[in-house]
């Protein structure tokens, strides 16, 4: 008999890949993705500690569960409800004493031994015992030596993760405690991952890792190869037209990577290169590893290479120690650069990190006083953006339904979000096609366009 899994996912694209490896792994034990927690046998809280008050989201997702889960147990059958990803990694013995009705807690390099989670988990339940597994090891290697995509689902982007882990502990990040130390996937595990993505019909392949651009994985010669040796192998592959990563460190912007935007066609041209502040000050505070001028060098060098090349960002605001003229620094950072997209934050204390014990912590009306200025002049520049392609053809990705009958939604080289009007051509007929379309509208969010005449 099917039984149902539910996953919530919450946060970066390295949880979105992980949800679909956990859906991998639990499709053999009989289990079949639902979009709904009620009835579940299986509940996921796949979770990220990155955002703010992100362990109090998860409980409170947690007391909605439970009574579902009671529910389930009032007809006779049992719900087991784990929480994975890096807030189980960070809290896990607290979330198993706040917590009762979870019964297992996982961190995100051992999802891999999720079906024998689940198996003990109703082995304890039917002898009368109650459920506590907690498992955070943080063997990475392990992981990725016991997985492999299996049956891809046919669809015409996805991820790939490529390297885990993070050396450069950062004041603010929990990273390097979540997700431990830097690993790289060997070349040859990649390859035969992305092989079998292409064979389903991926046009696009992102490339995933906390800091995707140290990869520094063996190739089957035996060689150290870096990112730019692998986007330069992947690109050969059929089928692949497009090729993104995310998410880059200036540290390891090497010019030899930043090259790739400008020699090989299957690089996108798009990038997104956290800077999180344009104080130097703060930057050191941060144990950023660069300053504001080796960050505009790369800008600067990357624009040389791909004139066309946009770019996004992070940026925190309020970290602690920063002055009006700090964060006067970063907003000129930003109107240096003129930004395509960005993410922006207020500085939020993460327990266990150095920042989170630093004086001088910034009151709560001045971060968001700063963070409001700081996302206007982004929007301000992502609204921009869109409207520079407004009359211009551009190669769209058809990827989903759109948001009317009649349309269809896609993504520009740019990572714009489109939304293209259709007359005679179905959805079906486009999903997974790249279309030349007419950019009639633009707008902060997303641009809007036709098919372009004759294609």
């Amino acid at each position: 008999m099917t039984k149902k899994l539910f996953i919530k996912t919450y946060g970066c694209q390295m949880n979105v890949y992980d949800t679909e490896r956990m859906i991998d792994v639990m499709a053999p034990e009989g289990y079949e993705e639902t979009d709904t927690p009620e009835g579940a046998d299986l509940v996921v809280l796949n979770t990220c500690h990155i955002r703010e008050k992100a362990a109090e989201k998860v409980y409170s997702d947690i007391g909605r569960i439970r009574k579902m889960k009671e529910e389930k147990k009032q007809s006779g059958e049992e719900m087991v409800l784990a929480v994975g990803g890096c807030v189980a990694q960070a809290e896990g013995a607290e979330i198993m004493k706040r917590a009762p009705s979870v019964d297992m807690v996982f961190g995100p390099q051992t999802y891999h031994n999720l079906p024998k989670m689940v198996q003990k988990s109703l082995s304890l339940k039917s002898d009368g015992e109650k459920s506590r597994i907690l498992d955070t090891d943080l063997a990475v290697d392990e992981k990725f030596n016991q997985l492999s995509k299996k049956d891809v689902k046919k669809k015409p982007t996805a991820f790939l993760t490529v390297q885990e882990g993070c050396d450069k502990f950062c004041t603010f990040c929990v990273v390097p405690y979540t997700r431990g130390s830097e690993f790289s996937r060997s070349v040859d595990d990649i390859l035969k991952d992305a092989e079998k993505l292409a064979n389903a019909g991926v046009v696009e392949v992102t490339l995933l890792g906390q800091n995707v651009n140290a990869f520094h994985g063996i190739s089957p010669s035996g060689q150290e190869w870096g990112l730019p040796q692998l986007i330069c192998e992947l690109a050969k592959i059929e089928g692949f037209e497009r090729i993104r990563y995310t998410t880059s460190h200036p540290h390891d912007m090497t010019d030899e990577l930043l090259a790739v935007h400008r020699d090989v066609k299957e690089c996108m041209p798009y990038l997104h290169l956290p800077v999180q502040a344009g104080s130097d000050k703060i930057l050191k505070a941060m144990n950023r590893t660069h300053d504001s001028a080796s960050y505009m060098e790369i800008i600067r060098k990357l624009r040389e290479y791909r004139p066309d090349i946009a770019l996004s960002g992070d940026f925190i605001v309020g970290f602690p120690g920063e002055t009006d003229e700090d964060f006067e620094q970063t907003m000129e950072l930003v109107r240096t650069v003129k930004y395509a997209q960005a993410y922006s934050f207020k500085y939020s204390p993460r327990p266990g990190t150095p920042a989170s014990v630093m004086d001088n912590q910034i009151e709560e009306q001045v971060k968001s006083e700063r963070l409001s200025r700081l996302q206007a002049l982004l929007k301000e520049q992502q609204t921009e953006f869109n409207n520079s392609v407004i009359g211009k053809t551009l190669p769209v990705l058809v990827e989903a339904p759109g948001k009317t009958d009649n349309s269809v939604f896609g993504r520009s080289p740019y990572m714009q979000a489109v939304q293209i009007s259709i007359d005679n051509a179905g959805f079906d007929d486009l999903q997974g096609k790249i279309v030349d379309v007419l950019i009639k509208e633009g707008g902060p969010f997303n641009i809007q366009g036709i098919l372009a005449p004759g294609k």
